[in-house]
């Protein structure tokens, strides 16, 4: 599955889980409603029809008596007939509201009612009020109070069952509420499993892409990656590049080994065979030589040693470069280190009448893990430079420190100094500053960019800080433990001068 629909599936999968939960809570809410709306139709109206035969029985007293109370009117009789064919009306309609036991009292109620009322009338004309009386008193009040106590009840019931399916609407409401929340819960989860396993499933690939990315800016072209060849996505075509790309930068690496080795042997022979006829040339092996002729051949040799010196600096820094920039650090006792610098370089010192010191601060680790060779390089090629910038009764100094739980080792002389402008430049290869009249012997300007690949091949940072006529300070920071790695070299990037530090 391609990157582009894997995405395009767990953005899908992401909306349908978050939209489920809004389709529940959707559907409980129209549930909520329709019983909202069935308890006000049904209930509201049950207790519309239950006022209006409560309004009416209580007006029914006095309709009774004016019926035989006042016989010579028709107005209350008529009035009484219109309220109990209303009165049946309501009490028929009570069934529609599921209260049949109480539209049945009230209908029987009626009609006895009815009955009553008709004779009263006619007893209250014929000139008999005590016998309509004595009716109204037996059969009409017995009904019209019965007729009120079956309001009652039906007021009752219909309270009881209003308020029980209130309570019911209420669970439903909250149940509608819990769900929904729950449900939210849940597809929250999912999708946050859901974009927890996207993102995993691109994360990953990408972490590794750019663990071997890293791995290969080391030189390391042998770093493999996780991700299989065979699959069939973006990742795995980056993968696929990935491998071509190291196999290619492998076999450009190869063909410069060779370079070099061929290099190595096509340019040292003939600068030695041209070295050894100039020394001939200068035993008069081959006759004696003229003062000119002389004066010319010490130009030669000194031509040609400085050409050897080149070429054996541009031999070493493409054999660093061809490995890579790597280093073999390994356990070394950091004392007999510097030790082994001081006696090298007093012999010099004493040549060059330089006072030469060896400053170890408290606190230094008495073992480090560092390549040997390629530091005794760094230090020889800055401690060299300083003597030959240094004129006699100068002072020169190598100092180490501890400092932030690193190896600080500097470097000091009291030389000619290099202007500030020309300090960002000065570890770039083949430039040399303009204090080079200064110097004892002229440079080829590949010492300190070879210094500066080595030491970052290790880890650590290189800088310097100079005045000019007052002398020049390197300063080296070192991690004190270093694994075999391949770092990638320097080579002309520009470097700037390092904030003074504190000895």
């Amino acid at each position: 599955m391609t990157l582009r629909a894997r995405l395009s599936l767990g953005i899908a999968a992401v909306a349908l889980v978050l939209v489920v939960p809004q389709l529940l809570s959707i559907r409980a809410l129209r549930q909520v409603s329709h019983d909202m709306s069935s308890l006000r139709r049904e209930e509201f109206g049950a207790s519309l029809v239950v006022g209006r035969v409560r309004a009416i029985a209580e007006e029914l007293p006095q309709l009774d008596l004016a019926t035989y109370a006042v016989p010579d009117s028709t107005r209350p009789a008529d009035r009484l007939a219109a309220q109990l064919d209303t009165l049946a009306r309501l009490a028929d309609s009570l069934h529609q509201y599921h209260l049949d036991d109480e539209a049945t009292v009230a209908q029987a109620q009626v009609e006895a009612l009815g009955r009553s009322t008709v004779r009263q009338r006619q007893l209250a004309k014929s000139g008999r009020p005590r016998e309509a009386e004595r009716l109204s008193d037996s059969v009409s009040q017995p009904a019209i109070s019965a007729l009120g106590q079956a309001t009652r009840d039906a007021e009752a019931r219909l309270s009881e069952r209003t308020g029980r399916r209130v309570e019911e609407a209420g669970s439903l409401t909250t149940r509608a509420l819990g769900g929904a929340v729950a449900a939210l819960l849940i597809a929250l989860a999912l999708a946050a499993l859901i974009a927890a396993l996207l993102t995993r499933s691109i994360s990953n690939p990408v972490h590794d892409l750019e663990q071997g990315m890293a791995a290969v800016a080391d030189g390391d072209l042998q770093h493999p990656l996780a991700i299989p060849a065979s699959r069939n996505d973006e990742f795995g075509r980056l993968a696929g590049s990935y491998r071509a790309m190291t196999a290619q930068l492998a076999e450009l690496d190869k063909l410069k080994a060779e370079f070099v080795s061929v290099a190595s042997h096509e340019l040292k022979t003939p600068i030695n065979v041209i070295l050894g006829y100039l020394q001939l040339l200068d035993e008069n092996v081959y006759g004696d030589l003229t003062p000119k002729q002389r004066e010319i051949l010490r130009t030669l040799m000194t031509q040609s040693h400085t050409l050897n010196r080149l070429v054996k600096h541009l031999l070493d820094i493409s054999r660093f470069e061809a490995g890579g920039g790597r280093v073999e650090p390994r356990h070394v006792n950091l004392d007999a280190f510097l030790r082994d610098l001081e006696e090298a370089f007093q012999v010099l010192a004493h040549q060059r009448e330089v006072e030469f010191t060896l400053i170890r601060a408290e606190g230094l680790p008495e073992d480090v893990h560092w390549d040997p060779d390629r530091m005794n390089e760094v230090l020889g090629n800055l401690l060299s430079n300083a003597f030959k910038f240094t004129e006699r009764g100068g002072h020169v100094e190598l100092v180490a420190s501890p400092v932030a739980g690193k190896v600080q080792l500097e470097v000091c002389d009291t030389g000619a100094g290099i202007p500030a402008e020309q300090l960002p430049r000065i570890f770039e290869k083949f430039y040399q500053a303009d204090n080079q009249g200064a110097a004892s012997a002229k440079g080829t300007g590949l010492g300190l960019a070879i210094a500066k690949g080595i030491v970052d091949a290790h880890g650590g940072t290189i800088s310097v800080e100079s005045k000019p006529g007052r002398g020049t300070r390197f300063i080296i920071l070192m991690p004190p433990e270093v694994h075999a790695h391949r770092r990638a070299f320097a080579h002309s990037h520009p470097v700037t001068a390092a904030e003074p530090v504190a000895t």
